[in-house]
Parts: C-alpha cells; sequence; structure tokens
C-alpha cells in the first residue's frame, strides 16, 4: 500500500485526539497534529500516540489546515479533524485503493455524523460526502477560513463512512449554535460588507428549520430530528440578528474584537 501521512489540527483536543490518532495510524505511516495553542493534554497525548506535532497559531480552516500537508513526507495525505475516525469499512477501502497509479487527485468519504452516540441520518447530515484523502502535489485545502474544503478537480466517491462525533450531547448542539458559530459567522458577514434587515432573523430560522425538518426529513427523526432542525433556525436567527445588532449599535460594534474571529 502506498505511503499516507495522516494530519489532524487541534485545540484542546484531549479527549478526542487519541483515538483519532489511533484510527489513522491504521493506514497511516506518518502523523502530523497541527496544534493552535492547546492549553490542555492534547500535544502530550499526540506525541505519545507517535505524531509529530507542529505549533500554529491558528489561521482560520483552509490556511491551517494546509500546514500539515505541506511537511508531510509523503504525497497522499489523510486528513481528519480531531473528533473524527475511520470506519472499518473506510480502512478497507483505503488498504484497497492503488494510489501509485491513480487517475484521482481525491477521494471522498461518506461521514456519519452522531448526537451523543446517535447517528442522525436526516437533516442533511447523511451522507455528508466530504474529502478527506487527496493527493497534496495535485490539491489541497481551499483558502477559506470557515468551513473549508479540499480543491479536488478529479474526486473519487468511496462507498465507506467516516465516523463524526459532532455534538456530545443536545446542550452542546444548541450552545454551539447560540455561541460562538452564531457570532463567529455574524463577524464575517459584517467584514465582507453583508448587511441585514429586521425581517432577515425570521426568514433565514424559519427557512432553516423547514429546510432541515420538512425537506431533509428531519420529521422522520423523531426528538433528535426536530432539536437538530431547531438548533439549525436558531443559528440562522442568531446569525442575522448579531448581524443586525452589529450595524445598529455601535457601542456593540466597538466592543466586538474583528481581529480575533478564528
Amino acid at each position: 500500500m502506498t505511503n499516507i501521512t495522516g494530519v489532524v489540527i487541534t485545540l484542546n483536543e484531549a479527549a478526542n485526539i487519541e483515538a483519532c490518532l489511533v484510527s489513522l495510524a491504521r493506514v497511516c505511516d506518518e502523523l502530523i497534529v497541527v496544534d493552535s495553542g492547546s492549553t490542555d493534554a492534547t500535544r502530550q497525548l499526540a506525541e505519545q500516540s507517535g505524531a509529530r506535532v507542529i505549533e500554529q497559531p491558528y489561521l482560520g480552516d483552509g490556511p491551517q489546515k494546509n500546514v500539515g500537508p505541506a511537511q508531510a513526507s509523503h504525497r497522499w495525505v489523510l486528513s481528519l479533524d480531531a473528533d473524527e475516525r475511520l470506519s472499518k469499512e473506510a480502512i478497507q477501502a483505503i488498504e484497497q485503493l492503488d494510489l501509485e497509479k491513480c487517475e484521482y487527485d481525491s477521494f471522498a468519504f461518506r461521514r456519519r455524523n452522531h448526537l451523543g452516540s446517535r447517528w442522525i441520518k436526516t437533516c442533511g447530515w447523511y451522507p455528508d460526502y466530504c474529502v478527506r484523502l487527496f493527493d497534496r502535489e495535485r490539491t489541497g485545502f481551499s483558502d477559506s477560513r470557515q468551513h473549508a474544503s479540499v480543491n479536488a478537480a478529479k474526486a473519487a466517491r468511496l462507498e465507506a463512512d467516516i465516523e463524526h462525533y459532532s455534538f456530545a450531547n443536545l446542550s452542546e448542539l444548541f450552545t454551539k449554535a447560540s455561541g460562538r458559530f452564531s457570532s463567529r459567522a455574524a463577524k464575517i458577514m459584517y467584514l465582507k460588507g453583508k448587511r441585514a434587515s429586521s425581517l432577515s432573523p425570521f426568514l433565514h430560522g424559519t427557512n432553516a428549520f423547514l429546510r432541515k425538518y420538512i425537506f431533509q426529513r428531519g420529521f422522520t427523526s423523531g426528538l433528535d430530528g426536530v432539536s437538530v432542525a431547531l438548533s439549525a433556525a436558531v443559528n440562522a436567527y442568531l446569525k442575522y440578528a448579531k448581524l443586525l445588532e452589529l450595524q445598529r449599535d455601535s457601542q456593540v460594534r466597538d466592543a466586538e474584537d474583528f481581529d480575533r474571529i478564528w
């Protein structure tokens, strides 16, 4: 099998990093962790798991995820988030690839997004294809500083899953949506010159709920489907409400640190 470098970006991921690296080590000959200033045991645990740790202040999602591949020893890179794991099927699929004679520049996996231990199959959370394995000489992550993806010119989809433990519980689902997710998005929109009206929070919040609950069949997933749809609505509502607040309230705007978005 072709040698592969596994790369993970981290910030205070002591609870996740060992399991992630154990998963990557099943198919990777080299492990790199790019850490942006963890204050917990992330770096020590990564080193104990056989990873080379690179310290890099956070640059935003895409630029940060390109740091590890740039210093990789191997051409092919497998990039996971700390809360992701390779399934047995994903490991088998990778082992069967002939990357030395490959026409593709990357491979996408289905992603099983979990709420607690529960796999959410609706609300757009599955199959949620994501490129994770790529040839760093032909492609890499976009420069987007939020939710970056690999700029794949010729990607293939593998019929195998990556496990993604997105949220530990319902509380985390809602606190992230109402907290840093919506605040960060509002600041990014404001800096880009996007503006909201008084109707924007309601319209975007309603649209997010209907999309998740009705069109992406959240209603078939019981309480979890309702919760995911509501959290998406909360995130969308607050994102635009916070943008509107930045527009209208100079005291709030002046107190905000726009240099600390990431």
